[in-house]
């Protein structure tokens, strides 16, 4: 196993790739004016947003690998490993990235709002596929933060930088919005499969063994990260996950309801509650009434 080299500063990522520094907190690059370089495990201490123009093959991210291709749009987070093992072949990036530390967002509104930013934690197979429209918006973004760094820096800079960045993640959110949409089949496929999912998970002996299902589980369990599908099932919807998780738990719990051989201690476990009266809490909260009183209208 390759040792992973940390990245921890815009300075050392640009002694990785022969890139001069502007500012040590951000930066803008242009990979074609970088020279090829070698395979390597990384891990990133700043946020990274990086336009890949060209096909260029497998590459690994996290644990998966994921088949990168034109006009794709790729967002890390601190503490993220991305890369492929050095096998001492070279290879040519080209595309463009913005880098920014997360000592640049303080006490600013943009680090304030970088937790809305969910795509920072998706997994490589659910970035964003940009059109050319979105890419050149996307460049025009970059230029402007381009053109400020090579400014003297003032007083002003941050505050201008850090609203150009934020611009940049507000139209990346637009875009994954239509992404959203465009890829409705598919969206709605994985919406059947997280209903099925459902079903199967509270016809097992799963509930009383493990408890109720998260919405990490379902995410595990449909090959996606916890945010994206959050996010999907959100805009599909109009519902979180969690949301229907616990609507599906309660409609099952109606049914149970109607033996009246079983208790609602005994409903509660049945369906994954630690606790009755978290049960009791629950249904009351989506239904209007608590469980007994449910019982006695059916």
């Amino acid at each position: 196993m390759d040792k992973i080299l940390e990245l921890e500063t815009i300075h050392d990522y640009h002694s990785f790739i022969g890139y001069e520094t502007l500012h040590p907190l951000i930066s803008v690059i242009d990979f074609s004016k970088v020279k090829p370089l070698r395979h390597a495990r990384k891990r990133y201490g700043f946020y990274a947003v990086v336009l890949k123009d060209v096909k260029c093959g497998d590459v690994r991210y996290g644990k998966n690998y994921y088949d990168y291709q034109e006009g794709t749009l790729v967002f890390l987070s601190p503490g993220q490993i991305v890369g492929n093992e050095d096998t001492g072949e070279t290879y040519q990036m080209k595309g463009w990235a913005l880098l920014f530390h997360p000592d640049l967002l303080w006490k600013t509104s943009l680090g304030q709002k970088m937790r809305e930013y969910t795509f920072f934690s998706y997994e490589a197979n659910e970035s964003l596929h940009i059109s050319e429209r979105e890419r050149q918006t996307f460049l025009n973004c970059l230029n402007e933060i381009q053109e400020e760094l090579e400014r003297s820096i003032d007083k002003h800079s941050k505050s201008i930088i850090t609203a150009s960045i934020e611009v940049l993640l507000n139209y990346s959110m637009r875009f994954y919005d239509r992404q959203f949409v465009t890829r409705e089949k598919v969206n709605h496929d994985i919406l059947t499969r997280f209903e099925m999912l459902l079903n199967d998970y509270f016809e097992s002996d799963k509930p009383e063994t493990i408890g109720l299902p998260s919405v990490q589980y379902c995410a595990d369990n449909l090959h996606l990260s916890a945010n994206y599908f959050g996010d999907l099932i959100k805009k599909e919807t109009g519902k979180s996950a969690q949301e229907h998780i616990q609507s599906t738990v309660i409609n099952l719990a109606k049914a149970k309801l109607h033996d009246p051989e079983k208790t609602i201690n005994e409903i509660a476990y049945e369906m994954g509650f630690k606790y009755p009266h978290h049960f009791s809490r629950l249904f009351k909260k989506m239904t209007g009434m608590a469980p007994t009183d449910y019982r006695q209208m059916s």
